[in-house]
């Protein structure tokens, strides 16, 4: 590739578990679509964000493999069974590994990936799940951000594996909506502030009203 462009990785990690069937996951669909159409619109993000959807419940998919925003489609999200929490970091890991372009001698590679996780729940695979978060802290291999999703989602695992914890008080369709834009609010910032200012931390926009940052 002659014309080499450090991409921004994204992956988005979303609960598609029993309890956010009905409205709750006809929001987080209505978020990807607009989250997406938004970043199409700002010429930084559109040269820079590739997005990956990777999902959550009984089984862990990867539901879009890492794709610039003008090809990426949204995928068909659909919400049942449990929530294989473990076995989505443990894919994302993966994922990360094969998608993400490292640095060479003649090469810098991609930037470091960014990583949304929103979740309703506490994990039904919870040692696979602590011996995943583990692994992704001490690898330092992305900027990862979690959002727990109503008053049934359990922070503490969350905090396990990013000190970037937000707390959404309902999974109600405008505070799923509130969520998506500050995402995408997040990915523009980065896109500016990479070219901007490498190697500093990460900068993100404030919560939306009525999320918490949990200390």
């Amino acid at each position: 590739m002659s014309d080499f462009i450090r991409r921004l990785p994204v992956y988005l990690l979303l609960d598609c578990s029993g309890s956010m069937h009905g409205e709750r996951i006809e929001a987080v669909k209505q978020g990807v679509k607009s989250l997406v159409a938004e970043l199409k619109g700002d010429p930084q993000a559109l040269e820079t964000a590739y997005i990956s959807v990777i999902t959550f419940s009984s089984t862990a998919k990867q539901e879009a493999a890492l794709t610039e925003l003008m090809l990426f489609k949204e995928p068909e999200l659909k919400a049942s069974g449990a929530t294989m929490f473990g076995r989505a970091l443990s894919l994302l890991m993966d994922c990360i590994n094969t998608e993400v372009r490292k640095s060479t001698e003649t090469q810098k590679g991609d930037w470091r990936p960014l990583v949304f996780i929103l979740t309703d729940g506490a994990p039904s695979d919870v040692e696979d799940f602590k011996k995943c978060a583990e692994q992704l802290k001490q690898m330092k291999v992305a900027n990862i951000i979690a959002c727990a999703a109503g008053a049934d989602a359990d922070t503490k695992y969350l905090k396990m594996i990013t000190d970037n914890v937000l707390m959404m008080n309902s999974l109600s369709s405008g505070d799923l909506a509130q969520f998506f834009a500050w995402v995408s609010g997040s990915i523009k910032m980065t896109s500016k502030s990479i070219d901007a200012k490498p190697g500093q931390a990460l900068e993100l926009p404030p919560p939306p009203q009525g999320f918490q940052i949990v200390p």
